[in-house]
């Protein structure tokens, strides 16, 4: 009779399979190994564990070695197992992958399941497990624009020099227009929002006018200095120049963040600026939006009021946006800007790299 190999256990050893054996919210083929191994050290043979244990000698004789070979360890974690045969060959699947990327189908933009499948000869499925698993979302695309000022950096590091470390007693003011905002009413009233149904809303609306937004973010603290005209010429940013002037404490310096825009840059405007010395005017990189801080707050009150909101008149539409600054003002919340200005040239700089590879290839 074949011997099986004896198990010596430690006391701690012998603690933890107990505490496996007995354990409840032990995984139930974890318990059966602890089981096992206990047996085993008090001298009994494959057959009859397996006998005792409802499994068969071989898995007996498995863990066994397992755990003479790695310990307890040995018996937590299954071994990998190899699966079986993939039915797409790796030369398919690179295929599909080259395709999707670097080529496109004729009559069209880009790829779609059926149309990838068609051509590699493989199930929609398919095309669509393997863009899952390598990332790739042929349907979706994001547009970019990429600075062409010649004092991108030195204007980029002096607005983000403002959100990372702003002047001691001064406010820094990100400002802009929020231009042609509709007043829309639906033609018919919408479904509210149910179990199993989402809220809905008319594709067509009848117009009544428009507004314009002008806001002022504070960086600091998050509140919003805010008013709605007609109009967004040089005679209105004028005209919100004064409300800031007046809204502010008036011993403070005041750094103000804005766009290229003409009626930032008119001559009145910067007659009107050489008199209020405490106004110190930073123009962002031009095609930089992004690097304007209220344009967040823009997106947060176009997601929240706006777009789904249903007015009759510019005077309703006008309330609604002063309702909401004033919520927004009684608990602001500043947002955040964490990326330093070398952090921001250098993907800059990989951007129009990557822009003069494609334009030398083509």
């Amino acid at each position: 009779m074949r011997i099986a190999p004896a198990i010596v256990l430690s006391e701690p050893q012998r603690v933890q399979l107990t505490g496996y054996a007995r354990g409840r919210k032990v995984p139930l083929r974890v318990s059966q190994r602890a089981k096992i191994l206990l047996l085993a050290s008090d001298g009994k043979q494959n057959e009859e564990i397996a006998r005792a244990l409802a499994t068969s000698p071989p898995t007996v004789a498995r863990w066994r070695l397992r755990f003479i070979q790695q310990g307890v360890a040995g018996i937590e974690t299954d071994a990998p197992r190899p699966g079986r045969n993939p039915s797409i060959s790796s030369e398919t699947v690179q295929e599909i992958v080259r395709k999707t990327t670097q080529e496109r189908p004729p009559q069209a933009t880009q790829w779609s399941t059926r149309s990838m499948a068609r051509v590699s000869g493989v199930s929609e499925a398919t095309v669509r497990r393997i863009w899952r698993k390598h990332g790739l979302k042929p349907h979706r695309v994001r547009t970019f624009k990429l600075s062409n000022d010649p004092r991108f950096a030195e204007k980029l590091a002096d607005v983000v020099g403002l959100y990372l470390n702003p002047p001691e007693h001064a406010l820094v003011l990100s400002l802009d227009e929020k231009t042609q905002i509709q007043a829309l009413d639906r033609t018919q009233p919408g479904l509210p929002l149910k179990k199993g149904r989402g809220e809905t809303m008319t594709h067509d609306y009848k117009r009544h006018g428009t507004t314009t937004l002008f806001a002022a973010l504070n960086t600091l603290d998050g509140t919003v200095i805010g008013t709605c005209m007609k109009q967004h010429r040089h005679e209105e940013w004028l005209k919100f120049l004064r409300l800031i002037d007046r809204q502010t404490p008036p011993d403070r310096e005041l750094h103000l963040i804005v766009d290229n825009y003409s009626a930032h840059k008119h001559p009145d405007v910067g007659a009107w600026l050489e008199h209020h010395l405490r106004f110190h005017v930073h123009f962002t990189p031009t095609s930089a939006s992004w690097a304007n801080m209220v344009e967040r707050f823009f997106r947060d009150i176009t997601g929240q009021r706006l777009r789904r909101g249903v007015f009759r008149s510019v005077a309703e539409l006008e309330q609604a946006i002063a309702d909401y600054l004033d919520h927004h003002n009684q608990q602001p919340k500043p947002f955040i800007w964490t990326a330093s200005a070398s952090d921001i040239l250098e993907k800059v700089k990989r951007g129009r790299a990557a822009l003069e590879n494609k334009a030398r290839s083509i």
